[in-house]
């Protein structure tokens, strides 16, 4: 008997019972939906991974962080489980790591919070100053404009997640109270800079305790307070996407760290500037200290050998590439503990086969006998239920894809694309290969279910089954 005529005969058999195939069908279909859309959350999740380790880096950059340098206000630390380190990230650091063997090179990042204002607007961002080199190796994708350039006012790289921080002043009302951006251009409107938060909330403030001291208060000559410097700030680029699209430069402003520099030490002449360290006796130090430093090795089998360097430097330091092990470990669990739950599923369908194929021979058991005396052999009856149960896990398999990919894209919109979860990028993702596997894994699944039905089938004595009502 060839394939062909085992195809037509295996249809056929499953087009006489329908209620029972679509039954049948329908557990693998269950089942299959259930393991593929359990794992492309994983999947979904490890995906926003990878690309925010290339938005800041790649594989090759490593992170070095010294004692806390900067006022940030997402409190930025790339190593929580080391101990602090008793040194800090300078000039001089930075020109001993560009020195360093296999590193490519060496810039260093100043992260701190500023206030921006526009007419009635008022926001707070966190200004990120980097040198160009290390803007670049950051691999922001722009939707407009270009990187800060290195000049004597301040270009700012706004990401696109900028116009929800701001509020209007007095109701405090913003994006995630009413729903709306702000009525500004970022692209083409100059903003007010405010670096020195202290002075603007203070010359905000129209309480003595605030303004003044206490003995300019008893003298009925109160204080006021010095007002806050406001730069001028022109955009040189937008970071690329819609508020909804949540990345990891979502809340940054970025800006030439020389100018940065430059611009606060003008600013903080004689002062201590927020966030750098200060002497016993209350004085600044005359060298600046960063929040970080960002350094890219030339080769990725080089990456461990020069962390270790530096931390017997006395630096904290932490890998892309550690990151993305540990997390992807982490991925790993979670796929398999979501796989696991939608397997359940498909293993009930694979009862639902067992059962299905068992009640057919019982009721085909003359044919059965018929088929033997007019010569079919052992193998052919065995090939003929097993693919039977194959048509079953293949049928159950596609149409169990189709509506993954389905309930992945309805997944994806009600979150957002991710964007609800704080994911970059979707929350659900179906890569072509696992819908091959699933298709595949639902078909050995059937042809499993169906082998020990297949061999009762094959052994039943022709004379016996024959005779059998």
């Amino acid at each position: 008997m060839s394939w062909i005529d085992l195809l037509r005969m295996s249809s056929i058999n499953l087009k006489r019972r329908k209620l029972r195939t679509f039954l049948t069908v329908l557990g693998v279909i269950i089942g299959t939906t259930s393991i593929v859309v359990m794992i492309s959350l994983g999947l979904g999740m490890q995906q926003s991974l990878y690309r925010q380790v290339e938005q800041s880096g790649g594989l090759t950059t490593i992170q070095v962080t010294g004692q806390a340098a900067g006022e940030s206000m997402m409190g930025y630390s790339m190593d929580s489980e080391s101990e602090d380190s008793q040194k800090y990230v300078d000039d001089d650091l930075i020109k001993e790591l560009s020195e360093m063997e296999h590193v490519a090179a060496a810039s260093p990042v100043y992260r701190m919070s500023v206030i921006l204002l526009k007419g009635n607007y008022e926001g707070w961002g966190e200004l990120v100053g980097m040198t160009q080199e290390g803007l670049k190796a950051m691999n922001i994708p722009l939707g407009q404009g270009r990187l800060p350039g290195n000049g004597s006012n301040l270009e700012l790289v706004y990401g696109n997640g900028i116009p929800t921080v701001f509020s209007e002043r007095g109701t405090g009302s913003g994006y995630w109270e009413t729903g709306e951006v702000p009525d500004i251009d970022f692209a083409k409107d100059s903003l007010f800079l405010i670096l020195d938060q202290d002075a603007y909330y203070n010359s905000q403030s129209s309480d003595i305790g605030l303004g003044g001291t206490e003995s300019d208060a008893a003298a009925g000559e109160p204080k006021m307070p010095k007002a806050a410097k406001k730069h001028v700030a022109k955009a040189s680029g937008i970071v690329e996407g819609s508020i909804d699209e949540y990345n990891q430069s979502y809340y940054n402003i970025y800006c030439n760290l020389d100018t940065l520099k430059q611009v606060l030490k003008k600013e903080f002449s004689g002062r201590i500037i927020p966030g750098q360290p200060s002497t016993k006796s209350g004085k600044a130090y005359k060298e600046f200290y960063y929040s970080s430093a960002q350094v890219k090795v030339d080769d990725i089998d080089n990456v461990n050998a020069v962390a270790d360097s530096i931390r017997q430097m006395g630096y904290n330091v932490e890998t892309n590439a550690e990151y993305l092990a540990s997390m992807e470990k982490e991925f790993a669990m979670v796929e398999a503990v979501l796989g696991g739950i939608g397997a359940v599923s498909l293993f009930v369908a694979a009862i639902g086969i067992a059962n299905t194929m068992m009640m057919s021979i019982y009721e085909r058991t003359k044919e059965i006998g018929v088929i033997k005396v007019l010569g079919c052999s052992l193998k052919n009856i065995k090939q003929m239920f097993l693919m039977e149960a194959a048509s079953i896990g293949l049928l159950g398999g596609v149409i169990g894809n189709i509506l993954s990919y389905l309930l992945s894209a309805l997944i994806n919109f009600l979150t957002g694309h991710g964007e609800a979860m704080g994911f970059d990028g979707n929350i659900s993702y179906i890569p072509w290969w696992l819908a091959l596997i699933s298709i595949g894994f639902a078909m050995l699944v059937g042809i499993t279910a169906g082998y020990f039905p297949a061999r009762r089938a094959m052994r039943l004595s022709p004379l016996a089954a024959i005779r059998s009502e």
